[in-house]
């Protein structure tokens, strides 16, 4: 089956409104935006990371057109030396590949060992845009429907100020 299709499912059962725009595959925050300009939604971009000892898994959650600092984040968050995490555990943990990482990868996290952390900034918006664990579409869903998701995938998350 697709990756997206399980997504599709799960926001239709949860009576969540979508729509998404089809592109060639894209890697790359810059790649996706070039296919929803003039979208009212904030281009997301989802980052998988580690902490140093590669023992904790965060999964940040940004407008795309911010730049993480990664020391800024470790302080939030009460973490050190936080680094991408590797394409090997990025599969094991949410059963995808680099450049189709979204908050929907949560849903192949059975062992709920993932901590969500949001952006304020982008959810002062109506809409965001996220992959469905596809890199060759882009779902726009309203910001608060994002809320309901989690509560349905059971995830707490913090909303940070990066």
């Amino acid at each position: 089956m697709e990756k997206y299709k399980p997504v599709y499912n799960l926001l239709k059962n949860l009576n969540i409104s979508f729509s998404v725009v089809e592109h060639p595959p894209v890697y790359t925050t810059e790649e996706a935006d070039k296919y929803i300009e003039g979208i009212d939604a904030v281009p997301t971009k989802t980052l998988f990371l580690c902490n140093r000892k590669k023992n904790k898994y965060y999964l940040v959650i940004m407008d795309d057109k911010k730049i993480l600092d990664m020391k800024k984040l470790g302080d939030l968050i009460g973490e050190k030396g936080m680094k991408f995490a590797s394409p090997e555990k990025l599969k094991e943990k949410m059963d995808l590949t680099p450049g189709m990482v979204s908050i929907f990868g949560l849903m192949n996290n059975t062992t709920h060992d993932i901590n969500l952390c949001l952006d304020r900034d982008m959810l002062d918006s109506k809409n965001l845009t996220f992959h469905p664990n596809d890199n060759t579409k882009t779902l726009i869903i309203a910001t608060k429907a994002i809320y309901k998701l989690l509560k349905k995938l059971d995830y707490e998350f913090k909303i940070i100020d990066l």
